[in-house]
């Protein structure tokens, strides 16, 4: 697709991931929605590279209504969707907090699935979207203390195949994204040790970089699954 004819909504768009595509797709000519549940964060990040701002929680399926509604009003309808709002949880199984694996899950799955939806409604009678999932190497290879976000990202990899099977035929893409380890937040904000910068590392414009790079790919064609390594990470 053309990006300067991109109508965008990013959800978790307020820093991270989401924050840097939504910079890039905009210095790029887009329009683009950041949603997010923080406000004060939402609307200085939608302030600083010239997007507006949603605030909304994708947990809620009447604010998950809202936003699309929000968003179709506000950009004159829209033609991507990056499904990014997520949070970890990392525990040994016998430690397991059932509250904190069903609020992640209904952010993680059923949230994205809610947006993804109503976004579906949207694209299916324009015979024409994008929906790009942010997964994660989570999603390809359990490990010690990942049950909760691994099975997350697992089960929305097998929702990403169900959607392109079932869109393909009304000219709607379906991609997923795997980041592996990414220099953000989001292990802090998992109750994890923050840790030093580490230039060998990804960093969230490689990943930015990705999601564009397919959106940019002519529409007769689409890639279904990118996955982002580091190259050579130093401990």
């Amino acid at each position: 697709m053309n990006i300067k004819e991109a109508k965008v909504l990013i959800t978790g768009g307020s820093s991270g991931l989401g924050y840097e595509t939504a910079r890039q797709l905009i210095a790029k000519g887009a329009k683009v929605i950041i949603s997010g549940r923080n406000k004060a964060n939402l609307e200085a990040a939608a302030k600083e590279i010239g997007a507006i701002s949603f605030v909304g929680d994708v947990s809620k399926e009447a604010e998950v209504q809202h936003m699309i509604e929000f968003t179709i009003k506000e950009l004159g309808g829209f033609n991507v969707l990056v499904n990014n709002a997520a949070f970890g949880y990392f525990d040994q199984l016998v430690n397991m907090d059932t509250q904190k694996v069903r609020a992640l899950f209904e952010t993680n799955v059923i949230g994205a699935m809610m947006v993804a939806r109503e976004s579906a409604k949207h694209f299916v009678e324009k015979q024409y979207g994008n929906i790009v999932n942010i997964s994660s190497t989570a999603g390809r290879a359990g490990f010690s203390g990942g049950t909760a976000y691994a099975a997350s990202k697992f089960a929305l990899s097998c929702m990403t195949e169900c959607w392109r099977a079932e869109l393909r035929q009304f000219n709607i893409r379906v991609m997923q994204v795997n980041p592996s380890e990414v220099q953000t937040q989001f292990g802090p904000n998992a109750g994890r040790p923050p840790k030093l910068f580490n230039a060998s590392k990804l960093q969230s414009p490689d990943i930015a970089h990705t999601i564009i790079s397919m959106l940019e790919m002519d529409d007769r064609a689409f890639i279904t699954e990118a996955t982002v390594w580091a190259t050579n990470p130093k401990d």
